[in-house]
């Protein structure tokens, strides 16, 4: 499996590794772009029945053409053989590309360059982009199936790279995250990495000049690539350890989310499973998953944002009423539901792929 530090893949490898190992299922976890925290490190040592190699090898998204990447099917061609690996389940499209490996191939979409231009910034992609889209398809493409955490991102992919419908599987994100609820104070979270304009920091922050509550924005606001948000209104919390921000959650009474691009959004559940009323903006996704349970906001409109907020600020009963909601439509998302979805498309693909030919229920 492969993973990133950056963001949320590796929530969703670090949560899917820990859950497989109760099934039995050993994982290589090969990681490439940034190495990992140092908290990171000591959160993958902890996980038992996985190995970790990390390559020299940028994210797609990293880099201005293709040349950075052209080693990694060779990397992982010979870890597939060293390894013995029987199925690979890479957690960036782009990276099966031009992979030539005789083992079934799942690819899970957690976010991509076109479908996040399209959602962010509207219209066509610079060109200067286009082997980043070409990369992606043919990874797409070599995949015996495709993942995506949502039917709204499902749709994306479908769109943007003309793939047929229904080619791609919906397995809904898990998470693991503590439970525990504590006496609420009389604040606002925001949780995410804000360098990502597709996160649209920016406008929280200019909300929360005008909201009743502090409003305090946890997570990094510097990129890897020199991109930064700059905070006028809200209380930079930076980044934090996810027990500290499960933590928090469990303090807080609203929690608020004005992503423009979020293909399924971890914090947002792990805010409604800690009961915290959900203030996000209106994209399809949110609406898949938090309708009936949140309330919408125009993202591009702060001051509409901040009123949101506000109205859950001086009216308790439905600040409660949305907390529970969230909490209620939460207990569907859970880990070992993702990892049994999990298991069986891996054994859709090792049952369908010609080197395998597995009886169906192998892997499960």
């Amino acid at each position: 499996m492969t993973i990133d530090a950056v963001g949320g893949v590796w929530r969703y490898g670090i949560d899917l590794c820990r859950t497989l190992a109760t099934k039995g299922t050993h994982v290589l976890v090969v990681g490439l772009g940034p190495e990992p925290s140092a908290a990171q490190w000591e959160e993958a040592r902890a996980l038992r029945n996985a190995d970790f190699v990390w390559l020299d090898i940028p994210l797609d998204w990293q880099v201005d053409e293709p040349g950075p990447l052209a080693s990694l099917p060779q990397w992982l061609g010979e870890l597939v053989h060293r390894w013995e690996i029987d199925l690979l389940h890479l957690n960036l499209p782009s990276q099966a590309a031009d992979l030539k490996v005789d083992r079934p191939i799942v690819v899970t979409s957690h976010s991509c360059r076109a479908t996040w231009w399209q959602a962010v910034r509207g219209g066509a992609m610079p060109a200067e982009w286009d082997w980043n889209r070409a990369y992606t398809a043919r990874g797409l493409q070599m995949a015996d199936l495709i993942v995506a955490p949502s039917y709204g991102h499902a749709a994306a992919l479908e769109r943007v790279y003309g793939l047929p419908p229904n080619a791609v599987r919906v397995v809904p994100n898990g998470t693991g995250a503590a439970r525990r609820i504590y006496r609420k104070a009389n604040l606002v979270l925001a949780a995410g990495r804000w360098w990502d304009d597709a996160k649209n920091g920016r406008a929280i922050d200019a909300a929360a000049e005008h909201v009743d509550w502090p409003v305090f924005m946890a997570g990094q606001l510097s990129g890897p690539d020199r991109q930064h948000c700059r905070l006028e209104h809200a209380c930079p919390l930076g980044d934090r350890r996810p027990d500290e921000i499960r933590r928090l959650m469990g303090r807080t009474p609203i929690f608020v989310s004005a992503s423009l691009f979020e293909p399924f959004g971890l914090a947002v559940l792990e805010a409604a499973m800690a009961e915290a009323a959900l203030v996000l903006s209106d994209i399809p996704t949110f609406r898949e998953l938090w309708h009936g349970a949140a309330l919408f906001v125009d993202p591009h409109d702060p001051q509409a944002l901040a009123e949101a907020i506000n109205r859950l600020v001086l009216d308790e009963t439905e600040r409660l009423a949305l907390a529970q909601a969230a909490r209620r439509r939460s207990e569907i998302y859970t880990l070992e539901a993702q990892s049994e979805r999990m298991l069986q498309v891996y054994d859709e693909a090792m049952s369908s792929h010609p080197s395998i030919a597995i009886p169906a229920g192998q892997c499960a």
